[in-house]
């Protein structure tokens, strides 16, 4: 067999998972392909190592390849999303200082109620709310807007979002430099192991099916490598599906937590990888049903819909044409890459390329080429709903 070196991008989350897993469980060895792991230190480090060649492959931000490819963040370069890696995975805190300030509103933290805690946060009439989230475009800040803009006491004048790299967060909360942050795992736990913030609801409580990772790589680079874009598809799924899988999650920790990787104790790792979550620094966890995904429900199909959505958010912040945009982001999201890849390696695949974000209250069955695929929960927190037919 002959191996194909391939450079991998990632930034040190839980949600990087799939790819270190593929190294290292040799998913990717067994595809004939030798994957390099290279951390970054921020996602505009990985975003510019992509786009100038150093990096093949990489672990990005859903947003990324649809803002990389409309030029509005860093130099211009055309990138696609192959795959979803993640769904979800993402903490909103809130300083100790603010916390305080919201129980005094008579708000009790419960998960489950997003309007409960932004009634909570403009009751405590905190002048300027200065929110962290890890890059520019990200879902993280799709998600805190879609949320905090549908409160009646929003006021963008009042809001400040401050691009922090994720192990920085804890840091920029003690530093005093943010009031609350949107940020992947593990580094909302370490926030909150270090007694510096307050975990208040997760992602999955705005958006039940948010994407939150996806594997990228240049357009041209996919054109040139079309075997090598095969196996490294091949590998991943093979990693999100072991990830999936419960007996596998003890020793996704221990990988995940060793130097080469995230480098944190496995404590800081198992939250996310268990789906159970404290709120306070020694409080009891709660459990946090779909709070990260790698596989079940189809999570690794790059739905048109879904980048529709978030090609519909980038074209309100840039005042672009909003029918180019989303035209382009849905090229961006490449099913049929991935139905051309991975139908033949027997991966079930839905019988469409989009649906109707939000419109999924409970697990549904939907046509697939293996008969049928299960779908949802995906529901918005406020009931929204985005038709993607609608759009176009």
């Amino acid at each position: 067999m002959t191996v194909r070196e391939v450079t991998c991008g990632f930034v040190p989350l839980v949600d990087a998972a799939p790819l270190i897993i593929a190294q290292e469980l040799r998913f990717a060895a067994d595809e004939g392909i030798s994957l390099n792991l290279m951390k970054q230190p921020s996602w505009s480090a990985l975003r510019d190592m992509l786009a100038l060649g150093h990096l093949d492959v990489a672990h990005m931000l859903s947003p990324m390849p649809i803002a990389m490819t409309l030029g509005v963040s860093g130099m211009q370069c055309q990138v696609d999303a192959l795959m979803v890696l993640s769904i979800n995975g993402t903490i909103i805190g809130v300083s100790k200082p603010l916390a305080a300030k919201m129980r005094n509103t008579g708000w009790n933290t419960d998960f489950n109620d997003p309007a409960a805690a932004a009634t909570a946060i403009f009751a405590t009439g905190h002048e300027k709310l200065r929110i962290g989230v890890p890059f520019p475009f990200s879902m993280h800040r799709m998600l805190l807007g879609h949320w905090l803009s549908a409160h009646p006491a929003f006021d963008k004048n009042q809001v400040e979002i401050i691009t922090v790299p994720p192990p920085r967060m804890a840091e920029a909360v003690a530093d005093g430099l943010l009031d609350m942050f949107c940020v992947g795992e593990p580094w909302g736990t370490v926030a909150l192991e270090q007694d510096v913030a307050e975990l208040i609801i997760p992602g999955v409580s705005i958006w039940q099916c948010a994407p939150e990772k996806v594997l990228g790589a240049r357009h041209d680079w996919i054109d040139e490598h079309p075997q090598t874009t095969n196996a490294v598809m091949r590998a991943v799924y093979r990693a999100t599906r072991w990830l999936d899988t419960p007996q596998n999650k003890p020793l996704a920790t221990e990988i995940l937590a060793r130097s080469a990787h995230i480098h944190l104790p496995d404590n800081a790792i198992d939250p996310s990888i268990s789906g159970h979550i404290s709120g306070q620094n020694g409080g009891m966890p709660i459990d946090i049903p779909q709070f990260l995904m790698f596989h079940q429900n189809s999570a690794n199909f790059p739905w048109r819909s879904q980048a529709a959505w978030i090609g519909s958010q980038i074209a309100q912040w840039h005042g672009l044409d909003p029918r180019a945009a989303l035209a382009t982001a849905q090229d961006c999201f490449r099913s049929d890459i991935y139905r051309q890849h991975l139908g033949p390696f027997g991966v079930n695949l839905p019988g469409a390329s989009a649906k109707v974000e939000g419109a999924l209250k409970q697990p549904t069955p939907v046509p697939a080429t293996n008969g049928e695929m299960i779908l949802g929960p995906d529901t918005f927190f406020d009931g929204a709903i985005f038709d993607f037919s609608a759009q176009n």
